[in-house]
């Protein structure tokens, strides 16, 4: 039996968006549908000097949070066998167990309690950059969320370590019947570097082939696997994460590997990720290379 598409809600609007496109995802995939809802009610219960009701507020709300939601998505689709429950624990540590044993995880970019002015939720960028499965933000504008463009981007920046997200884009390309646009930044070496060949023509030339012969090879197989599937290459000279977030804009998903690397405030997953996951106009798959 195939893993569920797992789908995870705190009741707030971007978490409604994430589960619309959550149940098309798990139709469109064929994929049993679960919902989560992290609470830790249980803790705070006999807390109080106050009689203690029957039922904690804090268990109705998160029962009626997962009720909502399962309820919602099986009026989006009828066809998606749904399952809901509330976890008892907080929402990384539910996320992350849940992810070992979901084909991906699915999140809002921004939950209850975040603050306005933050670019993504602390639970989605901890969760991109620490879970096992391929864990797919749901982010951007209208257009980038209704799947209008008709095209999933792939963005290759280690090509021998992002073969997990090649394989990802080209299943989702298939399932939607769509173009797989593969862009591979390059950059020219910084001037008076030993890596900096002369004269600039033979060294833009240079460039170019690198990462021509570098995207080539790691769609080959893919691309042999899912030969139905439209592919158009593009190798642009300039920052990676610059080069994505602009393209994004035409895009219904953005694909990227997981380039996790310890940083300040713990466990990152890659400049290139988190600039995506912060900015681009769609939603983001950040796929591990254990995926």
């Amino acid at each position: 039996m195939e893993h569920p598409l797992t789908v995870g809600t705190d009741g707030s609007d971007a978490a409604f968006r994430s589960l619309d496109w959550a149940v098309d995802e798990a139709a469109r995939h064929t994929l049993p549908l679960r919902i989560v809802h992290a609470s830790r009610w249980e803790r705070y219960e006999g807390t109080s000097s106050a009689p203690v009701p029957e039922r904690p507020v804090e268990q109705v709300l998160a029962e009626n949070i997962v009720a909502s939601a399962a309820d919602h998505a099986r009026r989006r689709r009828a066809d998606v066998s749904v399952s809901a429950e509330v976890l008892a624990d907080d929402a990384v540590t539910v996320l992350l167990n849940e992810g070992l044993h979901a084909s991906a995880l699915v999140l809002g970019s921004r939950g209850r309690g975040e603050i306005t002015g933050l670019l993504l939720g602390s639970v989605s960028l901890t969760v991109a950059a620490r879970a096992r499965c391929p864990v797919i933000v749901v982010r951007g504008d209208p257009a980038g969320l209704a799947g209008t463009h008709g095209r999933i981007l792939l963005g290759l920046t280690e090509p021998a370590g992002d073969m997990a997200a090649v394989r990802f884009a080209f299943r989702e390309a298939e399932a939607r019947n769509c173009t797989l646009k593969a862009v591979c930044a390059w950059r020219r070496p910084a001037p008076g570097t030993a890596d900096a060949p002369q004269p600039p023509g033979p060294a833009r030339r240079s460039g170019e082939q690198q990462a021509t012969a570098l995207l080539d090879d790691a769609l080959a197989e893919a691309a042999g696997a899912h030969p139905a599937v439209r592919v158009e290459r593009a190798v642009v000279e300039g920052p990676a994460h610059k080069v994505l977030v602009h393209r994004a804009a035409a895009a219904d998903l953005l694909v990227v590997g997981a380039q996790r690397r310890q940083g300040h405030f713990g466990l990152q997953p890659g400049r290139v990720a988190h600039t995506a996951l912060c900015h681009a106009a769609c939603p983001v798959a950040v796929v591990p290379r254990t995926a």
